[in-house]
């Protein structure tokens, strides 16, 4: 029996990692202890060199841990793909989100749009840029601090409209999910795991990878939002 792992992942896989370190433990007799924090801070403490067995970001951020010596080179793997999704506060109208100009629209009229630090953040302002939109919704914008769900701030009425995984917003209370972003402007975030220089388990690291992007793991991904990768 392996020693247990210790995991760091971001926040918009938390409650999926949970459930499936939970049935990885009862399959093989592995303990696995995933953190979940915001994903700037987790990659940041990756990078620092603290003692983790693995990490579980999105593919950029992991992309520059091994850039930065700090993941194994070839042990990335793929895990889910996840789609950002538009939350309102319960009872509000839910907006028509059918087309890119509807969803523009509704960007228009709301009076406070709350976004991530994490990576939907960042397309979400790129999209913001392409429609001509960043300067007149500025003043209007609402971050949500690192590790805090953008759905909160939607069910605490810090923002009218809020956008992050639909992972982070389908167990939340207070809000109603008004659906995916439209194809045309779909953001979608794959989020991989991969094996930290500091653990001295990689085998049962390179195991547990397995198991989470196995066929096994597809129906707690998409009770989660999720699709598996």
């Amino acid at each position: 029996m392996s020693a247990a792992l210790r995991g760091i992942s971001s926040m918009a896989t938390r409650l999926l990692l949970a459930e499936l370190a939970a049935a990885y433990r009862q399959r093989t007799g592995t303990a696995v202890q995933i953190e979940s924090v915001g994903g700037v801070d987790a990659a940041r403490r990756v990078q620092a060199g603290e003692a983790f067995d693995l990490v579980l970001l999105a593919a950029d951020a992991i992309d520059q841990l091994v850039a930065g010596g700090a993941v194994v080179p070839g042990s990335k793997v793929d895990l889910v793909h996840s789609p950002v999704a538009v939350a309102v506060r319960a009872g509000a109208p839910v907006p028509d989100l059918s087309s890119e100009d509807a969803l523009r629209r509704a960007v228009e009229a709301a009076t406070s749009i709350g976004y991530s630090t994490g990576p939907s953040g960042t397309a979400l302002l790129r999209l913001f840029e392409r429609w001509g939109l960043a300067a007149a919704l500025q003043p209007r914008l609402v971050q949500a601090p690192p590790g805090v769900p953008v759905g909160s701030l939607v069910a605490g009425g810090a923002a009218a409209l809020g956008f992050q995984q639909l992972s982070e917003l389908i167990h939340l209370s207070g809000i109603t999910v008004a659906g995916a972003l439209p194809e045309p402007v779909q953001i979608v975030t794959t989020f991989c795991g991969a094996a930290c220089r500091t653990s001295a388990q990689p085998e049962a690291v390179g195991r547990l990878l397995a198991y989470l992007a196995s066929p096994e793991a597809d129906a707690a991904k998409r009770r989660h939002g999720m699709d598996p990768a």
